[in-house]
């Protein structure tokens, strides 16, 4: 995993990201607690979820053309230091005692925005910084950093929001923002093959597209991810701290539990790191499916040692089936469509957040959040198993690139 690290461009990227994405974890975290506590109404902790979560499904593939066409590193600085300034103001209107739902919105919808140019911009850059051979192992050291900042942010958040207060949270996260750009500024990334010839907005989504059709393996997996978000994730996220609240005696479970899953998690890209399995998205996938029934466990309301425990094994399934696609995508997706390709992942695969995170709050009200979260999460646990229908997900092998100097033909090939 450490061979990427040779690389000085990976080592600028790794680094910037590494202290972004604590807070971009601390944040979600911090906006369900910090939410909770100023309304008690979790309608309000989907609706300021859905701000944040809408737009980014919105502009995705616009931002994975832009991505495609622009310098990547460039897209993502841009976004970085947009998102500083949307949550250094959210941590001054918390200070001052100001803040109101609607001024959460408003953030939540420009930071959404931003959001939705910087992920599919990382995921073409990760392999423009790195040779073909250390592909893995940079996907398996990035998605190493996501993974401590899944297990640090959340504790760090609750400590935070229910000690010291959600200002400090959000002005965390602008900090990092700022200091992710700095460093992305330096990088100079290589090429990777030929670029492909441009068109217009709707013509270069649809290469994406196509080359997503061409790759059934990829098309499956988003489509079971999708819906084990709409059913799992969303309603934990809105539900979580109410459920730990009146069902474990404290909010706080609510961030010891994502912290939980979070060490599972970065378990997970440690095992991944060095693990290729031969047929990587049969096994990722089965890997994967625990993650829907750790939240079935969380909504029992059982035990909170199970609960912890079930979300420690869902994130080590996550965390390893994470390395594993991102290596699939970066290895068979020709360089030119990468990021147009990922957006429609990124697009595909959190299409229904939003609206889960509206009508959870709803559906909590009718069933119970409790019998939500449960049914929610053994419904997402299937939705990735099924994933394996594909054949081409079920037989995909591994691929070992030697060391070409153009991926792009034999990604194509290969796809």
């Amino acid at each position: 995993m450490l061979a990427a690290l040779r690389s000085r461009d990976f080592r600028l990227l790794w680094i910037s990201q590494s202290v972004s994405v604590i807070g971009d974890a601390l944040v979600v975290v911090a906006i369900g607690l910090f939410v909770t506590r100023l309304t008690h109404r979790p309608s309000d902790v989907g609706l300021v979820l859905a701000a944040y979560a809408l737009p980014m499904v919105m502009f995705l593939l616009i931002g994975g053309v832009v991505a495609d066409r622009l310098p990547r590193q460039r897209v993502m600085l841009t976004s970085d230091l947009v998102r500083a300034a949307l949550h250094g103001l959210l941590a001054v209107l918390i200070a001052t005692g100001t803040v109101q739902i609607w001024h959460m919105v408003v953030i939540g919808l420009f930071y959404g925005t931003a959001e939705a140019f910087f992920r599919p911009a990382y995921t073409g850059l990760v392999p423009q910084t790195v040779p073909e051979r250390d592909i893995q192992p940079a996907q398996a050291l990035g998605g190493l950093s996501s993974e401590v900042a899944e297990m640090a942010s959340p504790a760090l958040a609750t400590l935070l929001v229910l000690g010291v207060g959600g200002s400090v949270a959000f002005g965390i996260d602008a900090a990092t923002f700022l200091l992710s750009a700095a460093l992305l500024s330096r990088i100079r990334p290589r090429d990777r093959g030929a670029t492909g010839e441009s068109g217009t907005l709707v013509q270069e989504l649809a290469q994406g597209w196509s080359a997503l059709k061409e790759r059934p393996w990829a098309l499956w997996t988003i489509v079971g991810f999708s819906v084990a978000v709409f059913t799992a994730l969303a309603p934990f996220y809105v539900v979580g701290a109410t459920v730990a609240r009146q069902e474990y005696g404290s909010e706080a479970v609510f961030g010891w539990a994502n912290a939980a899953f979070g060490v599972g998690t970065v378990s997970g890209a440690l095992l991944a790191a060095r693990w290729r399995p031969y047929r990587p998205m049969r096994t990722g996938l089965m890997a994967a499916s625990p993650w829907a029934v750790a939240i079935a466990v969380y909504g029992t309301g059982l035990s909170v040692i199970l609960a912890y425990a079930a979300m420690v094994v869902g994130g080590l399934g996550l965390g390893c089936f994470i390395v594993w696609w991102e290596t699939a995508l970066a290895t068979r997706v020709p360089a030119h469509l990468l990021s147009r390709v990922s957006a429609w992942d990124w697009m595909g695969s959190l299409a229904l957040l939003p609206l889960g995170y509206v009508i959870s709050g709803s559906v909590a009200r009718l069933l119970g959040s409790r019998p939500m979260l449960v049914g929610g999460g053994i419904v997402g646990a299937v939705a990735i198993a099924s994933a394996l229908i594909s054949r081409s997900a079920w037989r995909l092998a591994r691929l070992d690139v030697p060391e070409p100097e153009a991926v792009t033909a034999a990604a194509a090939a290969v796809g």
